[in-house]
């Protein structure tokens, strides 16, 4: 029987709403895939153990003698690497000649090159002399009316370690010695030497002490010293009234040495502050050491060589991290992946087996270009590292593309 046009009607309304319904589904659907978020591809990075495994370094033994009490630094390295026998304060003998140095320089200061104002030393720096004498102190000749620049005056405290002179620069520079000894103190206080105390300018007795850790902080001062620095390598110098004055360290240039000061006397043996340039790996590092309590300075003297000899082996330069270097990875659910590397080097010099931990961290992402930073590696190396304590920061970046995720790849993965 044909269909009645009423039944006809209905039939292409059906259709046409089914049309329209499915066309309405298509285009929501549709929209909603195109417009919905895709969860960005979270990086997957090698475990911090293994990042780090590398970056474990070993110790090596230090020749320490077995006498006396010591220790060594190293400029630029924060406090003391290595210690031997007690760390309390100790006479030191003329190596309190240093401090009487750097605290004359900080009243009157010299610029590096010159050689300062001229002093001309009188009866009263005569009387010291024969002052010295009588304690039977380590003396140089004194002549009325000579002059002496005061890098002359330091010359002759410092390498014959002539105690008179070392009062003639503190009366001159202070008015009086004790005048210079409140000074003094104030400037032990001043750089945080609190085991160090000074009675005298030029350390007779047993009554200037220091501890080994605060003798290597006073070497570092006099090596950052321009004028000092210079003096105390010097084997030899000619100076007005005295004549050649030969420098009392007669290790200067074996093995690297390049100061400091020596030391004698009854209460503190032989002794010596000494620096000395060390090879590591390519590289100069200065070192800074002391040796308090030896018999003579002949043991001393070896026992420093020995040292020094052994302490290269303790230093590393450690390569943190090389260009280029696989760090991870990612993987995107619309088959994109890309390799994570290193995008710069780094490295840092440190002492024996300093900590350094490493942690990594990357963005989830969407989409990058080769080359684009997508996080960090963060190595936290130990106070034995040069420079102190530190965070360093190395940038990873994207080995190759990561594309956008696709309309058609939307519209097939609902």
């Amino acid at each position: 029987m044909p269909l009645t046009r009423r039944q006809i009607y209905r039939r292409r309304r059906l259709l046409v709403f089914g049309i329209a319904a499915v066309l309405i589904g298509v285009l929501g659907y549709g929209t909603g895939a195109l417009i919905r978020p895709v969860p960005a591809a979270a990086a997957t990075l090698e475990a911090p153990d293994a990042l780090a495994a590398s970056l474990v370094q070993q110790t090596a033994p230090v020749s320490w003698p077995g006498f006396g009490r010591g220790a060594i630094g190293a400029v630029g390295f924060d406090g003391v690497l290595s210690t031997t026998g007690e760390q309390t304060p100790f006479p030191i003998a003329s190596l309190t000649k240093t401090i009487t140095s750097l605290v004359v320089l900080d009243a009157k200061p010299m610029a590096a090159g010159e050689d300062g104002p001229s002093i001309t030393l009188t009866e009263d720096d005569v009387d010291f002399y024969y002052d010295t004498i009588a304690e039977n102190g380590s003396a140089a000749p004194v002549v009325a009316g000579s002059v002496f620049t005061q890098r002359q005056m330091f010359e002759a405290l410092l390498l014959p370690s002539a105690n008179n002179y070392s009062i003639s620069l503190a009366v001159w520079a202070f008015g009086s010695v004790d005048a210079y000894l409140d000074a003094a103190r104030t400037w032990l206080d001043a750089h945080g030497l609190t085991g160090t105390t000074v009675t005298n300018t030029s350390g007779l007795g047993a009554t200037n002490v220091s501890t080994p850790s605060d003798l290597i902080t006073i070497g570092k001062l006099v090596l950052a010293d321009p004028v000092l620095s210079t003096i105390v390598s010097e084997t030899s110098a000619v100076l007005p009234a005295i004549g050649e004055v030969e420098n009392t360290n007669t290790i200067l240039g074996q093995n690297g040495v390049t100061g400091l000061k020596t030391g004698t006397d009854d209460a503190s043996g032989a002794c010596l502050l000494f620096s000395a340039d060390l090879q590591v790996e390519g590289r100069t590092v200065t070192v800074v050491g002391v040796i308090l309590g030896a018999d003579n300075h002949s043991i001393l003297n070896q026992a420093v060589l020995a040292l020094l000899q052994s302490m290269p082996a303790g230093f590393h330069q450690v390569q943190l991290a090389t260009t280029g270097e696989p760090v991870g990875s990612y993987a995107t659910g619309w088959d994109e992946a890309a390799q994570i590397v290193v995008a710069s080097d780094a490295s840092v010099l440190v002492w024996q087996d300093t900590p350094i931990t490493v942690t990594a961290k990357a963005r989830p992402i969407e989409a990058g270009a080769s080359g684009s930073t997508v996080g960090s590696l963060s190595y936290a190396v130990g106070p034995g590292a040069e420079g102190g304590a530190t965070t360093i920061e190395v940038p990873i970046a994207l080995d190759g593309d990561i594309a956008p995720v696709t309309p058609w790849w939307r519209l097939t993965n609902p």
